[in-house]
């Protein structure tokens, strides 16, 4: 709003009428706002949630009551704190802000659906797991036939050029077009077409390659915001993670909207991409502003309101930047943790045909594993890997969780050098 209010009058002499139309101070602006917010709006949301007792449903194997009585849905102070900055500064006739809009409230609804159910209900199962994944898809079908019909969701692919000894000329072609393109890393000249995976459908693997597009935007919906509710298992722990993951979000949308960073890095410019940086620091903002509540000991958790949102946001940025592939370095965290609950279930369920019990992990997800106490295991269970002799304190746990994100966030932005 603010962005199209100053850009009526940037030609007057209103002093500072021209800064609206700079993504750097849009984006600043962006953080501080969603930082204020989430931090002003989160005090309010506590206390009220206090009230009215909405408070957490604890799982059976919490080792003490530190979290009794902690408020829940605390999901909606990051929204809150997400679309109030992008509807004031970003351009709302942008299809990637809009698209990044609908992903937050829809998957908000859903999320807070969920946790209604949870703590109004009492019902630990929440909303029917067919009925949330039907959502995850709708909103990835959403997203890939919007890309798909939208004339502003176009690209310049990057030419390289050989000439004599050795040296490469990178420029992009001159007129921008509707591609369908991911980028591969690791790998020289890495751009990925769908199309041509679906070459085998003849004149018909151009509509077969946006076929399979919106497959994989759909599967990488639905993954990421999974494995970002599997990670929300401690105080901080996702909140965390998902600032680091927006700030390589971030970096990688600038350089793809900068058609210079995006020829010397030899990548593909994506016009109109800058409004996903506003977008990825009012996201980063608003979770920082909500690790100020949730970092242990937490004063309110996020519920599935904020971690199916977060998850998704990360997913459709991902899908939006063309860079889906990178999400397995990025959201490593995820993955792991995704994997070890679908290990440990095979696993079980293999046993269980054997009539024996049998683990690889003390407790999945993941980050349970280092801090069950070993009063809380089952005797008669075998376990693969043993875990530390003594369980680990939760704020360690989250805090290494953190660092290794920071890691595979460092190696995803290497692949723009790296290859």
């Amino acid at each position: 709003m603010l962005y199209h209010l100053f850009n009526l009058i940037k030609d007057s002499d209103i002093p500072g009428a021209r800064l609206f139309g700079y993504t750097s101070f849009r984006s600043l602006l962006a953080i501080v706002l969603s930082l204020i917010l989430s931090a002003w709006v989160g005090k309010g949301i506590i206390k009220y949630f206090k009230k009215k007792q909405i408070t957490e449903t604890l799982r059976d194997f919490d080792k003490n009551n530190l979290k009794a009585g902690v408020p829940t849905m605390g999901g909606i102070i990051i929204i809150i704190a997400i679309v109030i900055p992008c509807l004031l500064l970003g351009r709302l006739d942008n299809i990637y802000m809009i698209l990044l809009l609908v992903t937050t409230v829809w998957l908000g609804i859903l999320g807070f659906a969920d946790d209604y159910i949870k703590t109004f209900k009492k019902n630990k199962e929440g909303i029917p797991g067919k009925i949330k994944v039907f959502a995850q898809v709708g909103l990835g079908l959403f997203i890939g036939l919007m890309l798909y019909f939208s004339p502003q969701a176009v690209m310049r692919e990057n030419i390289t050029i050989e000439k004599p000894n050795n040296i490469e000329e990178v420029y992009h072609r001159p007129t921008s077009e509707k591609l369908n393109k991911t980028t591969i890393p690791f790998i020289k000249s890495h751009n990925l077409d769908y199309s041509e995976i679906m070459s085998f459908c003849g004149e018909y693997k151009e509509i077969a390659g946006w076929i399979l597009f919106v497959i994989v935007t759909v599967f990488v919906v639905t993954a990421v915001s999974n494995g970002a509710n599997l990670n929300d298992g401690m105080d901080g722990m996702l909140a965390g993670n998902a600032a680091i993951i927006g700030v390589a979000l971030a970096l990688l949308a600038y350089v793809s909207s900068h058609v210079g960073w995006a020829e010397y890095l030899n990548i593909m410019f994506l016009p109109g991409v800058e409004e996903i940086v506003i977008f990825t620091f009012a996201f980063i903002g608003a979770l920082i502003g909500f690790l100020w509540y949730n970092s242990f000991p937490a004063q309110i958790f996020m519920g599935d309101t904020g971690s199916l949102t977060i998850g998704g946001i990360i997913g459709v940025v991902a899908i939006l930047i063309h860079k889906e592939i990178l999400l397995i370095l990025l959201c490593g965290i995820f993955v792991i943790e995704n994997l070890s609950v679908i290990m440990q279930v095979a696993y079980f369920k293999q046993g269980k045909k054997k009539g024996i019990k049998q683990r690889i992990f003390r407790r999945t997800p993941l980050h349970h594993h280092y801090n069950v106490e070993d009063e809380k295991l089952d005797k008669e269970c075998t376990y693969i890997f043993k875990g530390p002799e003594k369980p680990l304190h939760e704020a360690k746990i989250t805090i290494r969780f953190w660092i290794v994100t920071i890691i595979m966030a460092a190696i995803t932005l290497m692949t723009l050098k790296i290859r």
